[in-house]
């Protein structure tokens, strides 16, 4: 009996699940699998995308349109010998039947240059209908020529709820499991998890799942109809355990929490264990990223300034290089954050000056630093003074002008002038230096 996978090929468009954007109505892969007529002839299509998005599939349909013959090559074990056999067949075809010729080939990214040059003639002359498949960029493994005669066709991966559905109609199709098996709804979540978006490793997973639950039966018992295929079975059949999380439930927050949590608290293995456990459950790396990044800021500050510079990098290290290498990445930012020492005393000092803002304190900006680069500002300052009941405005002191870098004038407003008090370094790592300059500073600006 061929796999699951295999019986469950899609035979028509209905069937397809997931890349409706290439298939919409009139678009040209949709027209080349219908064998739609008129002026335009069939076009030939590189199809580029992740294993199990319907490459093999969408070939067949374009195959089966119009009676096409169909021939497949893979660019694992095929020639330039193989090409042209398929060539001069295709020609004797649809001269002596009428009848067009589609080649599929596979993994043509593993072809050489000559070995692409060999396909140019047939595929211009429109001896066949190339439909080639690859999981790499056909701007690099394939060559100019035969991408300038042909379509480029991008799949996606299928979103958990196509694989869902997917695994649904497995179970119950006469060409599936015919309603043999039930899918129990956490056992579902979990193969949908681990295919990551490919349709072939979830079919594949099923049935591994489905022999499991049949071995569960003891010898002589009476085996239920239908019988259930539960998370146990399929944990034991692809040899992972489930991830109890939900990226958008209660678990989603709650990993995370504790994710800060223990970085905050400086233990780095349970900082890693809940990194893995959002990596493993399938969680946007660029949200962890986002993440680290708060967390190096409110919880490490200035104690190791060096924890947000890496923290950052990693952000945009992960956006542009994605899983699963990303992993390594957080995990080096994960790892800083625990280890460095911690201080929320920036956190709190932003914290305390909010505060008196939202409560109405801070008048207005003291006369010697406000602007002074637009139309009638000295006039305005002049104005402000003698309001104020002063002869005239102060004047502003520059402090790269003073011996020692620092313009002992008045910074606040006046009523937080004397009062506001926001932040205080705490003794530990480099904040730990910051103190005596931070105590020095008081003291020469009056406060």
């Amino acid at each position: 009996m061929p796999p699951l996978a295999v019986r469950m090929r899609p035979r028509s468009l209905d069937e397809v699940r997931g890349q409706a954007d290439v298939l919409r109505p009139g678009s040209p892969l949709r027209r080349l699998v219908e064998g739609s007529g008129g002026a335009a002839g069939p076009l030939s299509a590189i199809l580029w995308g992740p294993p199990g998005t319907g490459k093999t599939t969408l070939a067949h349909l374009v195959a089966t349109a119009s009676e096409r013959e169909f021939v497949e090559l893979s660019a694992v074990t095929a020639g330039v010998k193989d090409v042209r056999q398929v060539m001069e067949q295709a020609q004797r075809t649809r001269d002596l039947y009428g009848r067009q010729t589609v080649l599929f080939l596979d993994e043509i990214h593993r072809f050489t240059k000559a070995q692409q040059d060999a396909l140019l003639p047939g595929v211009e002359n429109r001896q066949v209908v190339l439909v080639a498949a690859t999981t790499e960029n056909p701007s690099f493994s394939v060559i100019a020529p035969l991408l300038s005669r042909s379509m480029l066709v991008t799949l996606v991966s299928l979103t958990d709820e196509d694989v869902a559905d997917v695994l649904t109609r497995a179970t119950a199709d006469e060409r599936g499991l015919a309603g043999a098996y039930a899918l129990a709804d956490d056992a579902r979540e979990h193969l949908v998890r681990l295919a990551g978006g490919d349709a072939r490793r979830a079919l594949t997973f099923l049935e591994a799942a489905a022999g499991v639950a049949d071995d569960s039966v003891a010898p002589g018992a009476a085996r239920p109809e239908p019988l259930v295929v539960t998370l146990a079975h399929t944990e034991q059949a692809v040899a992972h355990a489930a991830v109890r999380y939900d990226r958008t439930g209660d678990q989603h927050y709650d990993v995370a929490s504790a994710l800060i949590k223990s970085m905050r608290g400086s233990d780095v293995d349970a900082a890693l264990h809940y990194l893995a456990r959002m990596l493993e459950a399938g969680e946007d790396p660029r949200f962890i990223a986002r993440r680290i990044v708060i967390s190096a800021s409110e919880d490490v500050g200035m104690a190791d300034p060096t924890a947000l510079q890496t923290a950052v990098a990693a952000m945009h290290a992960v956006a542009q290089i994605g899983m699963p290498e990303a992993r390594i990445i957080l995990a080096q930012a994960v790892v800083h954050n625990a280890l460095a020492p911690k201080s929320n005393a920036a956190y709190g000092g932003i914290n305390a000056a909010i505060a008196d803002v939202r409560a109405g304190r801070g008048g207005s900006v003291p006369l010697h630093l406000r602007g002074s680069g637009y139309g009638g500002a000295s006039r305005i300052a002049e104005a402000s003074a003698k309001a104020a009941g002063r002869s005239k405005a102060p004047v502003y002191v520059y402090a790269h002008d003073e011996p020692d870098g620092v313009a002992a004038q008045q910074y606040l407003p006046d009523d937080l002038a004397g009062a506001a008090d926001y932040y205080h370094p705490t003794d530990r790592g480099f904040e730990a230096r910051l103190q005596e300059r931070w105590r020095w500073l008081r003291e020469r600006l009056g406060r």
